[in-house]
């Protein structure tokens, strides 16, 4: 049996006004090592809400998240961004690479701030950089690459801090078909491969196709889990 990953209990996320918003409503679930797994359902049905709070990037109302047996939402502020900073890897559909830096310092920099050796990351970057497709890219800044190259970049970024796992969220909507088909492929290799753990937030079908999880999300809840 695989070792759970992220464990999910009874999570809930309301957002206060004249109305409140239920955004996350009771969500349970358990994610394993090594899964690909897509969260799928309409804009506003919670997705992206969860998917951030699995990162640490938003606080639940109520429920709790532990990661590696870690319950996060017991954490300090500080002390979460450390977390973070060592056990998840994102990848955002805005790509949000550092225009400045190269390829190779934007896989670079998350290696920078857990305080790796030089060497180590130099090494590890340009061996992500050749896993994604991108070798002979590195000195390039994003202004330089195309989108899918960009969003690829990401990815070896994502993996740079040998994260328990990565969360992408709607990692192919600003690409198109090919770069899609291409993004999809590396990060099925690297799941078969490597044993890394995906959890994509999507309405793409060409995302749901490749998952071997399909967890529907309606209202805030849990329609079918597949």
């Amino acid at each position: 049996m695989s070792k759970p990953v992220i464990e999910v209990k009874n999570l809930e996320k309301v957002y206060e006004g004249a109305v409140p918003v239920h955004a996350v409503n009771g969500i349970s679930l358990t994610i394993t090592q090594g899964e690909f797994t897509a969260l799928k359902g309409p804009s506003g049905c919670g997705k992206t809400t969860l998917l951030n709070m699995l990162g640490g990037l938003d606080q639940p109302t109520a429920g709790s998240i532990a990661i590696g047996g870690v319950d996060i939402t017991t954490l300090s502020e500080n002390a979460l961004i450390d977390f973070r900073l060592r056990n998840i890897g994102f990848v955002f559909q805005a790509y949000n690479l550092i225009p400045v830096l190269s390829a190779q310092e934007n896989v670079s920099f998350i290696m920078l701030l857990q305080d790796r050796p030089k060497e180590e990351r130099e090494v590890r970057a340009q061996q992500l950089l050749e896993a994604v497709g991108l070798k002979g890219k590195e000195d390039k800044r994003p202004g330089q690459l195309s989108g899918g190259q960009q969003q690829r970049v990401a990815v070896a970024r994502a993996l740079a801090s040998k994260p328990q796992f990565v969360l992408a969220d709607e990692p192919t909507a600003n690409l198109d078909s090919q770069s899609t088909a291409n993004l999809l492929d590396i990060m099925e290799r690297l799941n078969k491969e490597e044993g890394m753990t995906f959890v994509f937030a999507t309405h793409d079908d060409r995302v749901i196709k490749k998952a071997r999880r399909i967890i529907s999300i309606e209202d805030g809840k849990v329609l079918s889990d597949d």
